[in-house]
């Protein structure tokens, strides 16, 4: 109990010692409480928990008063009520039937004896002897699993992020399960469809079409909007089992790696907008996660992952409509429907029908109709109040004057520098490159735009060719 009382102060301490700050003024504080109390924090045994303003001013109050030890809650001091004799046939129960439930064992007591104490009572006290079902299930061994090539497997999942222009921030990440290679990330103000949409549609554009995506059951990700956009690329989508996280491991561990080694160095002073996080996130992957010989596989992430060849990248149709949002409207005796405030007017024909809407999140100025999986044509706006979808809007805040040290800014320029010198001549099939004075052509359909004749695979130090 003592050792509880001890995480429980710790984990308060962790939300509210950044209020302490003498420097802040009031607005500021109020700002970092309104944050905190918006958002779920992992609680002491891994649960996640809100907490209120009121309460987290409470608990100021208290740390200001009498310390650490006054964040520990009060010892409770109570004389059991419940028979030592009943307890007993309790636990002999549980023995003889470690599958039985507490509910079920205050039946069978209450049938015997005709009272039982309350089911809680007895989930307690099996805690307490150890005779908890978690505690007596049988364990299970997972073996250790690995794709078997590269986009076979993608592994995705948010992670908390530092707070940016007074707003939270969550990253969504997506995994290749062979190279561990991070394919599709975003930074974003919210944890929805959206911004997980945006992460893997970068995912995709760069790295290709993944065969499964392994996901959890947040909201985000059990979406019929992301079930529409992978059923279009044919991706199949499993999630984990509640409760049952095996399988995970692997970006955990890289989320572990995201901490320590990133967002350890992310600071007001160095980063101030969403665009500025996203843009050294994306350096520091490719400049130094994707390069660093990984610990399991022996080689760098990048490397093994384009190992087979470079992947086969999805056509910019595809994606589009892959992506693409639906919402259904019955279209009203005017001939028009209602989407997000605006109005639009379609064909009359379809007055009283159940049609489909589907549109791009981040513009609404085009949205088509289909009615039975055929075109109807674009709806014409004819009150237009939004312009993108209402999760689609980003409100970054205006950037600060950075000072200082900066390693993600100077790792960033890095980054830019290295992609202004280097060209990938091995992830183009073919075509013709220029590499200072030289023309570097790959494969037979390459073609000398002078003569209009193909031309074998070369090297043409000519200039002007």
């Amino acid at each position: 109990m003592t050792d509880h009382a001890t995480d429980i102060a710790l984990f308060r301490y962790s939300l509210v010692r950044a209020l302490l700050d003498e420097s802040l003024t009031k607005a500021e504080r109020g700002r970092i409480v309104r944050a905190l109390s918006e958002v779920s924090h992992a609680g002491p045994g891994g649960t996640f928990v809100r907490v209120s303003r009121p309460t987290l001013d409470r608990w100021v109050r208290m740390l200001r008063k009498g310390g650490f030890e006054a964040l520990k809650p009060e010892a409770r001091h109570a004389n059991p009520r419940t028979p030592k004799e009943t307890l007993e046939l309790a636990e002999r129960l549980r023995r003889e039937r470690p599958e039985r439930t507490a509910a079920h064992i205050c039946e069978l007591i209450r049938t015997v004896s005709g009272w039982a104490p309350d089911e809680r009572t007895i989930q307690r006290h099996f805690v307490r002897t150890g005779l908890s079902r978690r505690e007596t299930r049988p364990k299970v061994a997972f073996g250790r699993f690995e794709a078997e090539r590269a986009n076979e497997l993608w592994t995705g999942d948010a992670l908390h992020g530092p707070v940016i222009g007074g707003r939270k921030t969550y990253l969504f990440a997506f995994i290749d399960d062979y190279s561990r290679a991070l394919t599709g990330y975003r930074f974003g103000y919210a944890e929805d469809t959206v911004r997980l949409e945006a992460a893997l549609r970068r995912g995709i554009e760069r790295r290709g079409i993944p065969q499964t995506a392994y996901l959890d059951n947040g909201s985000a990700m059990i979406s019929r909007q992301l079930l529409r956009a992978l059923a279009v690329l044919g991706t199949k989508l499993t999630h984990s089992a509640p409760g049952r996280p095996e399988g995970r491991g692997k970006i955990e561990r890289v989320f572990g790696t995201v901490r320590s080694q990133f967002l350890v160095e992310v600071t007001a002073a160095t980063v101030s907008t969403l665009a500025e996080l996203n843009e050294r996130f994306d350096a520091w992957v490719e400049s130094i996660y994707h390069r660093r010989v990984h610990s399991e596989t022996k080689e760098a992430p990048i490397e093994r992952f384009l190992a087979g060849g470079p992947p086969e990248l999805p056509s910019a149709e595809l994606l589009a409509e892959a992506f693409l949002w639906a919402e259904q409207r019955i279209v009203a005796k005017t001939g028009t429907v209602n989407l997000f405030g605006n109005r639009y007017e379609v064909d009359p024909a379809l007055v009283g029908r159940r049609v489909e809407l589907v549109f791009d999140a981040f513009d609404l100025s085009r949205v088509e109709v289909r009615f039975e999986g055929r075109s109807m044509g674009e709806a014409v706006a004819h009150v237009t109040r939004r312009h993108s979808h209402p999760r689609a809007v980003e409100d970054p805040t205006p950037p600060a004057e950075p000072s200082g040290i900066d390693y993600l800014g100077l790792l960033t320029a890095r980054h830019h520098k290295e992609l202004e010198q280097r060209i990938a001549y091995l992830e183009f099939p073919e075509g013709a490159f220029v590499d200072g004075d030289q023309v570097v052509v790959r494969g037979p359909a390459a073609w000398d735009l002078a003569s209009d004749q193909p031309i074998e695979d070369s090297t043409i130090e000519e200039e002007g060719r």
